[in-house]
């Protein structure tokens, strides 16, 4: 927990201690009872783990499927609007702004074809994604790659990419450094 909130600090300006992170954060609630609702959804007990998902989502406004497969130290910022899918995969040290959604492409269509198969993205390692960005369908964002505010992805997406737009182009290289939204005030991109 505590490379956790430590992760985040060094994310976020506006964090400014661990408890304030604990206390007013939606994310990192949001995590606490993702692992919880994970936990059940694991045993097989799926009614209590969406009971858990859905009293997450009353209080944070962010959803996460109890099957959603997180890794550590995801920090969603704000987090309001945020929907991560069942199948979704997310890497370590991941951010995600809010008003994200990583969702599947034809989740009416032939309901039942679809049980049991992958229909929500992957995100590797270092993924950041600016706000209002849509990733949909069982599609992969490679490492360090940056996602632009509501850009929509609906293919993969190469390590260390910067992409931005509807549909999402590829703008430039990444850096590994952190850069919220993907790029600062002094990229030329």
């Amino acid at each position: 927990m505590n490379s956790f909130l430590e992760s985040i600090i060094k994310r976020d300006p506006a964090a400014k201690s661990k408890i304030s992170l604990i206390l007013t954060y939606p994310g990192v609630k949001a995590i606490f009872f993702h692992k919880i609702a994970n936990f059940f959804s694991l045993a097989k007990f799926d009614l209590i783990a969406r009971v858990i998902s859905q009293f997450s989502r009353f209080l944070t406004g962010i959803e996460i499927h109890p099957k959603a497969k997180i890794g550590k130290n995801l920090f969603i910022d704000h987090g309001m609007g945020v929907v991560i899918g069942e199948t979704s995969e997310i890497g370590d040290n991941v951010t995600i702004y809010h008003m994200v959604t990583l969702g599947g492409i034809s989740p009416s269509i032939n309901s039942n074809e679809q049980r049991n198969t992958k229909r929500h993205p992957t995100l590797k390692n270092n993924v950041v994604v600016g706000s209002g960005a849509q990733i949909l369908g069982p599609i992969i964002v490679g490492e360090n790659a940056k996602i632009g505010a509501n850009a929509v992805v609906t293919k993969n997406v190469p390590e260390k990419a910067v992409m931005v737009g509807i549909p999402a182009k590829n703008v430039g290289t990444a850096t590994d450094e952190f850069k919220p939204y993907g790029i600062s005030n002094g990229d030329n991109q």
